[in-house]
């Protein structure tokens, strides 16, 4: 069953906040596919998780131009994983993203963080968390996330559990679907 959740981020700091709170409860063989519009923070969210991840590259640069950058990085629960960060932007088409070999990074030990992910939809598997970003139109430092997938629930829940008071309050959450 397909769950959808949303969330409201006044700045930056808190969708980063945000984001280490999704890092501290994913798994090896996570996949995480972002999407939004050019400049909406689909590199701000994957930095935040890769960095939450143990990542030590300071500048995590994007991987637009490479495709896709690979790390090592140990989740908050104390497993190795290895971690792929792409860009499909560039690409034309799935034949593209097939040809560049994204799916051998859906499976442990990698996590991965795909954005431009709509540009491979048909290649990502079906456990794929996906989280689409857009502007709040009333105020340009605002960001939406919704969160949507078949194991977006479980997430949610586990990020909810996860965060301190502040942080909880910092970010409005509300079930949207289910």
């Amino acid at each position: 069953m397909l769950r959808e959740f949303e969330y409201t981020f006044a700045n930056e700091q808190e969708t980063i906040a945000w984001a280490r709170c999704l890092a501290a409860v994913l798994n090896v063989g996570d996949v995480l596919a972002l999407s939004g519009e050019l400049g909406v923070g689909k590199s701000v969210v994957s930095r935040a998780m890769i960095r939450a991840l143990g990542v030590q590259d300071k500048a995590l640069p994007s991987p637009t131009y490479a495709v896709i950058q690979e790390y090592a990085g140990v989740l908050p629960k104390g497993d190795v994983c290895r971690v792929a960060h792409m860009d499909l932007y560039r690409l034309e088409n799935e034949d593209d993203a097939d040809m560049v070999g994204i799916r051998e990074f859906f499976e442990p030990p990698w996590v991965c963080f795909i954005e431009w992910a709509e540009r491979a939809q048909a290649l990502l598997p079906r456990s794929v968390l996906h989280l689409e970003l857009s502007y709040v139109q009333d105020d340009i430092k605002k960001r939406h996330l919704r969160l949507f997938g078949v194991t977006a629930e479980e997430y949610t829940v586990n990020i909810a559990d996860s965060w301190r008071t502040s942080e909880l309050d910092a970010c409005i959450y509300k079930k949207v679907r289910g």
